[in-house]
Parts: C-alpha cells; sequence; structure tokens
C-alpha cells in the first residue's frame, strides 16, 4: 500500500534542519494508530471529563486565594485604596497541563505572577504559606525555597499542585498578560526567568510542531514508555516531562506528516543512533540584550560537559537536561534499543505495543545495589527528608563516576520504597550497581567508595531544615538480600529466565538440614570450571529474615549466606540501631562473574580485601582498617559514541547538521568533564571486581 506522501502538506519548514521524510501514514500505519490509541485508553491515560472540571475548580479557587493574598499584602505595604483595588495576581499553567497531555492524579504545575512590590522570599514562602496552612482544603504542604526552581508543593482538595511564584516589574498584573512578551524578563532575577519559562517553553513546543494532535498522542505514549521503564525522573538524572516534549517534538518536525504510531517508531530509530552530546533543539538559540546567560558551550566551560544536552526554545535558551550523567544516558540508551526494537517487531507484525510498556525489571537487572534508607520521627518530617535525599542521588551517582574514573556505572532508580513493619517513617532508594562493559579486569583491583559515601552523607547532611531524628543509611546489597517489601506482592519472583542446569545448581537445602561442606564444594566446582576459584575455609551460615530497625537490609530466611570462618569466629553481634547516618553495610565479594549471584557474601561489619582477609568494622559505623588497590584505569571521557547500527543516509546527514551548532570539543576530540566536589576524608563501601 503506498503512502500519502504531499497529501494536505505543507511548504513549511519547521525546526532548524529540512524533514528526513515527508511522507504520509499507509493504510497499517492507519491501523497501527488506531491499536496504540485503544491501548493508551485502556490503560487510563486519559482524564474523565469529572477529573478535568475539578481541575478547572482548583485552578479558579487557587487563583482567587493569590488575588486576595496580593491585595492584602498592597494594603499593608501603606498602598492607596485605589492601588488596593487595582492590585492582581494570576495562576497560569505550564507542564503536561498546559501541553494538554496530563492523565488522572497528575500533578498539576501551575506559577502565580505577582506585581514587582511581592517578593518571594517573604511574602511567598510565609505569608502565603501561612495562607495555605491554615485552609482545611490544603495538604501536605511543602515549600522549598532553595530550589533551582522555587517552589511550594502541596495538595489542594486531593489534587497534587507545584506551585511557583514570578514578581515582574509591574506594579499591576493585567489579566490578559502575554507570557511570550519578552519584556516580562526586563529587571527579574534569574530564578524569575527560569519559573516564567515554565509556561514560555509550552508555548513555543506547541508553536514548533506541525501537527498538535499528533505530538500531544505520541508524547503521552512516550512518557508512560518511559515511566514503566523506569527512565521518567530528571531530579536523578533521566527525563522529564520537558526533557520528553522537546525530544518528542524534534523528531514531529523531521517527520511532518508522520502519525502518532510512526512517530514513536522514528522516535527510537532516531534516538538509538543519535550522536550525543549533539544537541537536540527546536530553533536557532536566541541570543538578546538582556543579559541573561543562555546554553552557549563556545562561551560557558560548563556548558561543554553536558552529556545529552536538549535546548528549550525559549529565550534564554537552556539544557533542560543537564542532569544527565554518563551511567544515567547509558541506562536510557539501553532502553532506547529496547523500545527500537519493539517498534521493529510491531511494524513487522511480529509484536504488539503492550510489548512496549512491559515494566522494567531493575531487581533482576544488577547483581550489586546501594540501599539508601531515609527515617525521621513522623511522615511530614519524612516528606520533607526524602525530597531533599532523593534530590541529592544524582550527586552521588556522580561522585562516584568521579571516584571510579568512570569504571564503575550507577543506576539511581526513581521509585521509593516503603517497609510499612517498621515503627519510624521510612522510605528506601535503591541505586544498581555494575563495572563498565568492556573494562579490562585486573585481578585483585577493587572499587573503593567509602570515602564518595561519607562524601555523600555530609552533604546530605547539610540539609536546612534537618532535625535531629532525621537519618540516611547507605548500604550495599546483593540481589538477593533485596527486602521483600519492595516486591508488589512482598515476595520475590523465581528467575525463570535461568537455564535448567544452572536451577539445578542451585537447589536449596531443607531449613534444618544445612550442609556447609556440600554446599561450597558444589560452589567450588562450578567455579573451578569457570577457572575461578573459592576459600576453602567458609561454610554456610543462615541469615534472619526480619530486618533490624534502622538497617538498610537483611537477606531473607531462604536466602543462605557464605561468609568466611573468620568471621564466624569473631562472633559480633549486631545492635538493633546502626551508627547514624553512617554507612551501615558493606562490602560485598564473589569469585563469581556471572549476573548470579551464587559468591561469598561478606555482611555487615566486615570488609573482605583483595587478599580474601576481612576487616572489621567499629561499632560507630567505621572501618578500622581497609586494603585498597587502585588500578591503572584512565579517565573515562564524558563521551557516548554512537551505535554500529545502519543509518538512513538522509537522517544521517540531518542529524550532523546540528553539531556545528553546539559542542566545542578540546584536541583530542572530547568533551571536558566536570569535577563535582573535591574528594574528602576516605570510609564506606569497598568492592572487588569479582562482585560484578
Amino acid at each position: 500500500m503506498g503512502s500519502s506522501e504531499g497529501v494536505g502538506t505543507s511548504s513549511k519548514q519547521y525546526g532548524i534542519t529540512k524533514p528526513i521524510s515527508m511522507a504520509g501514514p499507509t493504510v497499517y500505519d492507519l491501523h497501527r494508530t488506531l491499536e496504540l490509541e485503544k491501548f493508551l485508553a485502556i490503560s487510563g491515560l486519559y482524564e474523565n471529563n469529572e477529573e478535568a472540571a475539578k481541575r478547572e475548580e482548583v485552578l479558579y479557587r487557587l487563583g482567587q486565594i493569590v488575588k486576595h493574598w496580593v491585595k492584602q499584602l498592597t494594603r499593608l505595604k501603606g498602598y492607596t485604596d485605589q492601588m488596593v483595588e487595582d492590585a492582581n495576581a494570576i495562576i497560569m499553567t505550564f507542564g503536561s497541563y498546559r501541553l494538554g497531555v496530563h492523565g488522572p492524579g497528575a500533578d498539576l504545575d501551575t506559577i502565580c505572577i505577582g506585581p514587582s512590590y511581592v517578593n518571594r522570599e517573604e511574602d511567598f514562602f510565609y505569608t502565603l504559606h501561612d495562607i495555605l496552612a491554615n485552609m482545611e482544603e490544603v495538604s501536605e504542604l511543602q515549600p522549598i525555597p532553595d530550589a533551582h526552581v522555587p517552589v511550594m508543593k502541596f495538595k489542594f482538595d486531593g489534587i497534587s499542585i507545584d506551585l511557583l511564584y514570578a514578581s515582574i516589574s509591574r506594579l499591576i498584573v493585567p489579566e490578559d498578560l502575554v507570557i511570550s512578551d519578552i519584556t516580562l524578563l526586563h529587571n527579574v532575577d534569574e530564578p524569575t526567568v527560569r519559573s516564567l519559562n515554565g509556561c514560555r517553553v509550552a508555548d513555543q513546543i506547541l508553536k514548533l510542531v506541525p501537527n498538535v494532535e499528533h505530538f500531544r498522542t505520541t508524547l503521552r505514549c512516550l512518557k508512560f514508555w518511559a515511566k514503566r521503564r523506569g527512565i521518567y525522573s530528571n531530579v536523578t538524572g533521566f527525563l522529564g516531562g520537558v526533557n520528553l516534549a522537546l525530544l518528542v517534538a524534534r523528531v514531529c518536525q523531521l517527520y511532518p506528516n508522520a502519525v502518532p504510531s510512526m512517530l514513536v517508531s522514528r522516535f527510537f530509530r532516531v534516538y538509538t543512533q543519535w550522536g550525543w552530546p549533539t544537541p537536540v533543539m527546536l530553533c536557532p538559540i536566541e541570543e538578546n540584550q538582556l543579559g541573561f546567560s543562555f546554553w552557549h558551550p563556545r562561551k560557558n566551560p560548563r556548558d561543554r560537559s553536558h552529556l545529552m544536552p536538549i535546548i528549550t526554545p525559549a529565550y534564554p535558551c537552556m539544557n533542560s537536561s543537564y542532569n544527565v550523567s554518563t551511567s544515567t544516558l547509558r541506562v536510557m540508551m539501553e532502553q532506547f534499543q529496547f523500545g527500537n526494537k519493539i517498534c521493529g517487531d510491531v511494524e513487522l507484525n511480529k509484536g504488539c505495543w503492550e510489548d512496549l510498556f512491559e515494566p522494567y525489571s531493575f531487581f533482576e537487572s544488577y547483581t550489586n545495589y546501594l540501599q539508601v534508607d531515609v527515617v525521621a520521627a513522623d511522615v511530614d518530617d519524612l516528606r520533607n527528608w526524602k525530597g531533599w535525599v532523593g534530590s541529592r542521588l544524582r550527586q552521588l551517582t556522580l561522585m562516584i563516576e568521579r571516584d571510579t574514573f568512570g569504571k564503575l556505572q550507577c543506576h539511581p532508580y526513581h521509585h521509593e520504597y516503603m517497609d510499612t513493619s517498621r515503627q519510624s517513617a521510612h522510605c528506601a532508594f535503591f541505586v544498581g550497581l555494575q563495572r563498565k562493559k568492556g573494562e579490562v579486569v585486573q585481578e585483585g583491583q577493587q572499587f573503593d567508595i567509602r570515602g564518595t559515601i561519607d562524601e555523600f552523607l555530609h552533604a546530605v547532611n547539610m540539609y536546612m531544615f534537618w532535625k535531629p531524628e532525621m537519618e540516611i543509611f547507605v548500604s550495599h546489597v546483593r540481589r538477593r538480600q533485596i527486602p521483600c517489601y519492595v516486591f508488589p506482592d512482598g515476595y520475590k519472583r523465581l528467575r525463570s529466565s535461568r537455564p535448567t542446569s544452572t536451577r539445578e545448581n542451585h537447589k536449596s537445602f531443607p531449613k534444618n538440614e544445612v550442609s556447609g561442606t556440600e554446599h561450597v564444594e558444589r560452589i567450588r566446582k562450578r567455579k573451578n570450571n569457570d577457572g575461578l576459584g573459592v576459600r576453602e575455609d567458609a561454610t554456610l551460615k543462615k541469615q534472619c529474615s526480619s530486618i533490624p530497625e534502622g538497617r538498610g537490609a537483611s537477606s531473607s530466611a531462604s536466602d543462605s549466606q557464605l561468609l568466611s570462618s573468620s568471621e564466624q569466629e569473631l562472633g559480633r553481634t549486631e545492635s538493633p540501631e546502626p551508627a547514624s547516618n553512617s554507612s551501615g553495610f558493606t562490602s560485598v565479594t564473589s569469585d563469581s562473574g556471572s549476573s548470579e549471584d551464587i559468591g561469598a557474601v561478606s555482611m555487615a561489619g566486615c570488609a573482605e580485601d583483595n587478599t580474601r582477609g576481612v576487616d572489621m568494622m567499629t561499632n560507630n559505623g567505621r572501618f578500622e582498617s581497609s586494603t585498597y588497590e587502585n588500578g591503572s584505569g584512565t579517565l573515562v571521557k564524558n563521551r557516548l559514541t554512537s551505535s554500529e547500527g545502519v543509518f538512513p543516509h538522509e537522517l544521517q546527514v540531518q542529524l550532523q547538521q546540528n553539531a556545528m551548532l553546539g559542542m566545542v570539543l578540546d584536541s583530542t576530540g572530547n568533551v571536558h568533564s566536570e569535577v563535582v566536589q573535591e574528594p574528602v576524608i576516605r570510609h564506606a563501601l569497598m568492592f572487588n571486581n569479582n562482585c560484578f
């Protein structure tokens, strides 16, 4: 069936380059689009009329509150009665709601725009905060004045609200304010510019795409995909709503006559082969005389370190994805490859759309994890504390990349998990760990990240609103030690993908008939077949399934752990509470290089060095001694080499044109990396290469 190329199309060019293809959809493309839209509707991604009406009502009531607030402040500040009467503030939306892609239960991104004499520091974060705190409709009120974009988070009549504030250089704010007017940026600070740009960017995106409805359906689909695949979290270094919107909009420009099913497929086709750090831009970068900094790697050295630049289209143009690290870019590229494969199967009628949205099995993807336990006195304190800790996980990723020269890669997972069996308010975050693929493993080489963890804990404890009951514990756990409360049904799934022969080698012993010698001998024989050895003096010891209060994790009763005999002789008794804000659990060691967790595990209170000896940890959570041998690794460059897949010539030419518009490389063709912080005192986690 032929395509409808050239039918009903416009000669207008969208974007900074010519489109890759003007082809329209075939009958099969239209059919696949109907199937996709039906799947999205069944998945509950569309808001019903009742929910939409409630959002409109909440927006109206919020608007009335800020109008009354500004009039009250105008009177208190001594202005005339006429000024009090004319005083005004308005509420505008941005993000998914303004783009028209929000779904049921989504946050409502809003900004209050007020006059020049109403400031953010006192009037917004104190006076308005107190007004909202005394309202019955408002709950979970959380001010975050020190954020990159200062915000108040709360629920209004059950709807989650993110409220920003912008004080513009006008005495009276008109109801019909034109947000795209560049004069709004006169005489305002940079936080105000960043706040206003949410609305301005959304409006520009909708102006720069050929077909708004096709854009919306495609974006709705890919947001759902990113959430299911675990890469929808700007704060941890993945993609947020604005990042995805810009990526989708660029694909819409490159294929202006494509329908959503085509655009989803082209999205993965383009970005699996995109030559990062070539920037994604919807329009040329605008320079203005207002003096605000904008993304310009030739002038700004910091911009040269950005790995995945996705540039906003409104002045001042900024990189919306500056949070991306080497590790998170790796994870996203893997997921783009996954999506590209599934879409290829769908186009060949070998797969269905449901396959694209298969949930990512994070806890089956790595052998080693960091568990970050966050504890507070009550749920209100926990809400603030975990928000702060979650926002710093990206820094932990960057620190680990820096201190291991990029050889130890991290996957911070954006989900948070709560252990309801604990008496204190608690939640946990997890970070997957793996050695960089392709690295030459040197015998005895270790990843010593103990100082990295201490540096991270020190930075987290600088929280402005910290209270003594707020605690954080960082521990290293193997896959088998993952606590059961992270799984939907409260228990771990059996891995069906394991070969039959491997499953037979992992038969569990009867609960009261454990033979340590037989088990160790079985492991030793299996590993010797791979050219690896295991300690002869290791014996089997079972671990209690309960999780001590304040501890990060422990293994379940069915997960037997292999401990060295020297640890058993020490006979250390664990206290029910770890030392405050310490990296409570430590290292893991295994002689197996396979993905299955079959090796020796060093539990809380000890760490194994490269000679397989055990270093004892003191009661305050610090190590008395350790052995660290730094490998001869070189600094990994902040650049991702594109895949070697077949790339259509037209697409290659169009994408390469973007390279001239942005990045400045050094003499070797590499992007300079940015040092996060200077290293400080060294203590905490230690990994052998054999752990991975």
